[in-house]
């Protein structure tokens, strides 16, 4: 059974940094992607910024320049660096791990981790 638990939000200052650590407990195979989406109040989950097993990342644009992720050698922990942090990116922050096996996609969830940006 695979687990995602994540590790550190939190409230900090604007321009302020944080680092979310997603560790995953369980196969998620040789073929995967793991990633941050984010959900504010009142509004939908949306993605953040994906890296894929062979190190590929994406990031939506209002955070490019500014968020970096990353991953362990191991693969089974990745990591969100958040640097220049501004309120509009407070918002629970939810760690995600896409499996593909045969054709198909099995996606995980994290718990979600609280991030405030505020004076």
């Amino acid at each position: 059974q695979v687990q995602l638990v994540e590790s550190g939000g939190g409230l900090v200052q604007p321009g302020g940094s944080l680092r979310l650590s997603c560790s995953v407990s369980g196969s998620i195979g040789t073929n995967n992607v793991m990633g941050w989406y984010r959900q504010a109040p009142g509004q939908e989950r949306s993605f953040v910024a994906g890296i894929v097993n062979s190190g590929g990342t994406n990031y939506v644009d209002s955070v490019k320049g500014r968020f970096t992720i990353s991953r362990d050698i191991a693969k089974t922990t990745a990591y969100l660096q958040m640097n220049s942090l501004q309120p509009e990116d407070t918002a629970k922050y939810y760690c995600y791990a896409d499996k593909f096996e045969r054709g198909g996609r099995d996606r995980y969830w994290g718990q979600g981790t609280q991030v405030t940006v505020s004076s």
